[in-house]
């Protein structure tokens, strides 16, 4: 039978697990060390605090993967349109970079925060580094480095960019936090139905801004509007195209509300300046990669949009709590069979939502990070971080007990 005891750990380890086999073994009975975790070394016992940090292996290759993952796609999407992102409706390698790391930041608040002392000093300290990150996000992608081959230094305040991917993550990394630090429950977790009770605050949350961004995708009313497009050959005064929309819930790359929102809260100068949709079949003979305009594109090819939107993000925050679900099953569940076994579950069920959602008409969107993308995505990722766990765990096994590794052994293993 499953075994739901909550692991009590000092509340400053960050990333930490402890697992043993028994519960009631003896005092002076020596449990086997988790292959998960690093070895400790027994000649340094006296050196070294009671509760030093130690880290989830399987949670650092993952992070390992996604930063590799990202730096191919950063170097070799230009060369292979195909692993680039998508120019809009569809999903591409690159575009599972973004839920990759807001899945491993939830998975990473619920073994942080699984204790703290005081409520207000941990919100203090996740809202200061929300604040660092997001700071720093705007100091890298807000216009202050003009590129390697300009002298210029400093920022346009009139068109800096207010959003980005750090700017996204410490909004998600935020809401995340502040939901682990005051909506936890305080009851014991000896069952699933309990596991649900504990954390039911956090999944309120969740629905709540589903159905907000919901709301706002389809039910607003997205207007004509109209941009500047600057003509550096010219010193005539820049081209000003209008784009017809009045519309209600397109989510097309002109009429959205995604956009709309950006453009009247941030302004449309303050946006990204190199669309993605550039790349559609309408804006480039190229598609998917970028090239010259077709001499019938329409009016919307070159307008400013922002893949890191603030209604996008809203979903972008969905995707951080699910993977702090994922992390809970960490923390409260003492089996890895268990553990594997629940991320398979709901890793299935969201994959088979997103995939029912695009087949029905809620496309997959990174741009708009649209429902089904939220749920394909966030599947995607709990998939491998359970495939990464179980590969760690037998092979650190076989490794330590210098034997050849079994996949038969293991794979049969885990069906016990």
């Amino acid at each position: 039978m499953a075994k739901y005891n909550p692991i009590n750990n000092d509340a400053n380890d960050q990333l930490v697990i402890q697992i043993s086999k028994s519960t009631s073994a003896p005092a002076n009975e020596k449990l086997e060390r988790d292959p998960l975790l690093p070895p400790s070394n027994s000649n340094s016992k006296q050196t070294r605090p009671q509760h030093q940090q130690r880290r989830l292996i399987s949670l650092d290759v993952f992070r390992g993967l996604t930063v590799a993952l990202m730096i191919l796609v950063d170097d070799v999407g230009g060369i292979l349109p195909a692993i680039n992102h998508s120019p809009w409706n569809g999903l591409t390698l690159a575009d599972f970079v973004m839920p990759f790391f807001l899945f491993i930041v939830g998975v990473s608040l619920a073994l942080t925060y699984k204790n703290f002392p005081c409520k207000v000093v941990a919100t203090r300290k996740a809202i200061l580094r929300a604040l660092n990150l997001f700071l720093l996000g705007i100091f890298l992608q807000g216009g202050f480095f003009h590129g390697i081959n300009n002298l210029k230094y400093g920022v346009d305040i009139a068109q800096i960019r207010w959003m980005g991917v750090l700017q996204r993550i410490a909004i998600a990394y935020l809401v995340a936090a502040l939901c682990e630090i005051w909506l936890k429950g305080d009851g014991h977790v000896s069952s699933k139905l309990s596991l649900f009770r504990k954390y039911r605050g956090h999944w309120v949350v969740a629905l709540v801004l589903t159905t907000l961004y919901l709301l706002l995708l389809y039910g607003l009313y997205v207007p004509d509007w109209q941009y500047e497009f600057p003509v550096e050959t010219s010193s005539s005064s820049p081209w000003i195209f209008n784009v017809t929309c009045g519309v209600r819930g397109s989510t097309g790359p002109a009429c959205n509300a995604v956009g709309m929102i950006d453009r009247k809260i941030l302004g449309i100068q303050h946006l990204y300046r190199k669309p993605i949709y550039s790349r559609t079949k309408q804006c480039s003979i190229n598609s998917p990669d970028y090239g010259p305009m077709p001499l019938d594109a329409p009016s919307w090819c070159q307008a400013p949009f922002d893949p890191e939107g603030l209604l996008s993000s809203v979903m972008a925050t969905v995707t951080c709590l699910i993977g702090l679900h994922f992390g809970h099953l960490i923390v409260h569940f003492k089996d890895h069979r268990d553990r594997m076994l629940n991320w398979i579950i709901l890793s299935s069920c969201l994959i088979g939502l997103g995939l029912s959602l695009d087949f029905v008409g809620m496309h997959l969107n990174k741009a708009l990070y649209s429902l089904s993308y939220t749920c394909l995505t966030a599947g995607a990722s709990g998939v491998l971080l359970a495939g990464i766990y179980f590969m760690v765990r037998y092979i650190s096994s076989h490794l330590m007990l210098k034997k050849p590794f079994d996949y038969s052994y293991a794979c049969k293993s885990m069906l016990l």
